[in-house]
């Protein structure tokens, strides 16, 4: 065990302490009396179940991640990648070949374990609580869509990076950046029209006052629509949500047909004017800045650290090659990458902050914001009352009720 098998033993470890307990702290968190803002909304069968659901998530992630890192670590240690990496040399595919298929059959492996959570994730825990919709079919199709999705634009993806870092040592690192660029604004480019539409069908809104509705709201900001769209979100699921797709001009407004089901017109103007608030607010792109940075990042300290022997050496290798130290190098850079997640979790809370308020600006309606948060709390049967580290390590958004004050500005 080299200083490399220690600093990622050491990551896998602390990353599973450290949510634990988060974890429980957050289980801890919860409390009986519903609070009062949600007097009214809430009903006392409902928030129990809140709570419940909370509860049940929780225990069957400790069983999950578990199971990953007893997974992990078995592998790792009996010499499972070095034994599977002479299996595959042995099969003379070539350099790029080889690599595809040794990452294609981790992944395939690791897909095949995670199956049984996956299922009782959606047929038993979500069936449970009422919000599974998913049938059998519906759930194997989308695994085959999501295996042949990952087969024609991953491979080529991954083949490119595999490549640049084989054969230019010297700039490798800065072509496999430009491609994972180019890559992945060419699928937000293509996602609306080509890859959505293959797991649910996009039914135009019909006229009428909501569209209206919708459509001043956005030309009252200066906001361009190319469409607004009804997602048969139904198909999987009884929560709710609605999102933007595309980029440029030509900007799409979906939403969850169970969303227009559960809320009056003002409430879904002013979900979708959050939305638009972070557009307006230029949040997409600050995001993507900071991915693109981050990945190139990356991609360099990638370039430093494939020739380390004492990496391939932490995990047994018989022969470095770039496919395995792409896979080592990740373990690597998990604590880089933690630190990087807790930050950019602090900015994306930032950001709803700031969505709220132009919602509330814009539709010059903040309590109707107010109530349709509560809303969409109550359908999602959303944790009330969050620990504060669990919400530091994992929310992307902050606490419903910290977002309630901050619109009423009592924050």
């Amino acid at each position: 065990m080299n200083i490399f098998g220690i600093i990622i033993l050491a990551t896998l470890l602390a990353d599973y302490l450290l949510n634990l307990v988060a974890d429980y702290y957050n289980l801890q968190a919860l409390k009986p009396e519903l609070p009062e803002e949600f007097e009214g909304v809430y009903d006392e069968e409902t928030y129990r179940r809140s709570q419940e659901y909370t509860r049940v998530n929780t225990k069957f992630g400790f069983v999950s991640s578990a199971f990953s890192l007893v997974l992990i670590l078995v592998f790792w240690f009996a010499g499972g990648f070095n034994w599977l990496d002479q299996i595959v040399r042995g099969w003379e595919l070539g350099a790029i070949w080889t690599g595809l298929t040794y990452i294609g059959i981790l992944i395939l492996a690791k897909s095949i374990l995670s199956l049984p959570f996956s299922i009782y994730s959606t047929f038993v825990i979500e069936e449970k609580f009422g919000f599974n919709k998913t049938t059998p079919k519906t759930f194997v199709l989308d695994m085959l869509k999501g295996l042949g999705l990952g087969i024609v634009l991953g491979g080529p993806l991954l083949a490119g990076i595999l490549a640049f870092f084989t054969y230019f040592e010297t700039y490798g690192w800065l072509y496999a950046w430009g491609a994972v660029t180019a890559f992945t604004l060419f699928v937000q480019f293509i996602a609306p029209t080509w890859i959505m539409p293959l797991f649910n069908d996009f039914e135009p809104l019909e006229d009428g006052e909501l569209r209206q509705k919708i459509e001043n709201m956005a030309a009252s900001v200066n906001f361009p629509l190319q469409g607004i769209f009804v997602m048969d979100g139904s198909k999987r699921s009884s929560k709710s949500n609605a999102f933007f797709t595309g980029f440029g001009k030509n900007k799409r407004i979906a939403l969850y047909d169970t969303l227009i089901e559960k809320h009056t017109d003002d409430e879904l103007v002013a979900v979708l004017a959050h939305e638009v608030g972070h557009y307006k607010k230029k949040h997409i792109i600050q995001n993507m800045a900071i991915s693109i940075l981050q990945t190139g990042i990356m991609f360099f300290l990638l370039s430093v650290f494939l020739n380390a022997g004492g990496l391939y050496e932490a995990f047994y290798m018989e022969q470095p090659s770039v496919y395995t130290g792409l896979i080592f190098f990740g373990m690597l850079y998990a604590p880089i990458d933690m630190i990087l997640s807790i930050f950019m979790q602090v900015i994306s809370r930032k950001h709803e902050f700031q969505a709220d308020r132009f919602a509330a600006e814009t539709t010059r309606q903040p309590e109707t914001m107010v109530q349709a948060l509560k809303k969409l709390s109550k359908d999602n049967l959303s944790n009330l009352t969050p620990h504060p580290f669990y919400v530091f390590l994992n929310y992307s958004h902050p606490p419903v009720l910290e977002r309630i004050k901050a619109i009423r500005g009592q924050r």
